[in-house]
């Protein structure tokens, strides 16, 4: 008799049957770390930034949409008529002037501290105590005295004519029968931009840095 043919166990049976208790779940860790950090930062970051900026911007839009979704014996049609006409003219001065002075003293550095050493692990000597302990031991030991400084000056004089005339129709028919989609867009766009400006951008930067 095979074994997928074997007969189930009766209540009897089952009841006959003996049962002790399982011991404790031991947890065991595959992977021993220790990370000591000791971090000394003097930390400075002066920014100065300027900005100046002359813009016109025209964005006409015109759009139509038609669908049919899982329809039958259905029309979509769609149809988007644009007219523009866009004149933009700008006559100005930008400018952008960023002084900075940045005077920095982060003092004396402090004295690097030696990590402490760490022990050394006896080599076991028997099988049965090879796995006490992790298998992967990480004893890290990080000493760093940092100064760090930056002193950032920046910027930005801009003049702009931006137009964006857009004209859209979408027609769609998504799984239908016998349906007809129909899209037209036209679109006529006059654009005349001028632009009679100076950008100008200045950015002088002093740091005297002490560290």
């Amino acid at each position: 008799m095979s074994e997928t043919n074997l007969p189930p166990l009766s209540m009897d049976e089952l009841a006959a049957e003996g049962a002790i208790a399982l011991p404790d779940k031991e947890v065991y860790s595959l992977l021993d770390l220790n990370v000591d950090l000791d971090l000394g930062l003097d930390l400075a970051a002066p920014v100065d930034l300027a900005v100046a900026a002359n813009a016109n911007v025209a964005a006409p839009i015109d759009a139509a949409v038609g669908a049919n979704v899982l329809s039958t014996d259905s029309t979509a049609q769609a149809l988007a008529d644009q007219g523009v006409r866009i004149d933009q003219g700008i006559t100005g001065e930008a400018v952008a002037n960023a002084d900075q002075n940045s005077a920095i003293d982060q003092g004396q550095s402090p004295a690097p501290q030696q990590p402490a050493p760490q022990p050394v692990q006896p080599v076991p000597t028997d099988a049965a105590g090879a796995l006490d302990g992790g298998l992967l031991n990480v004893d890290v030991n990080l000493a760093a005295d940092l100064d760090l400084t930056a002193p950032i000056n920046g910027a930005v004089a801009a003049n702009a004519n931006v137009a964006a005339p857009i004209d859209a129709a979408v027609a769609a028919n998504i799984g239908s029968t016998g349906s007809e989609a129909t899209a037209v867009a036209q679109q006529d766009a006059i654009i005349t931009q001028d632009i009679d400006a100076t950008a100008e951008a200045n950015a002088t930067q002093k740091s005297g840095i002490d560290q």
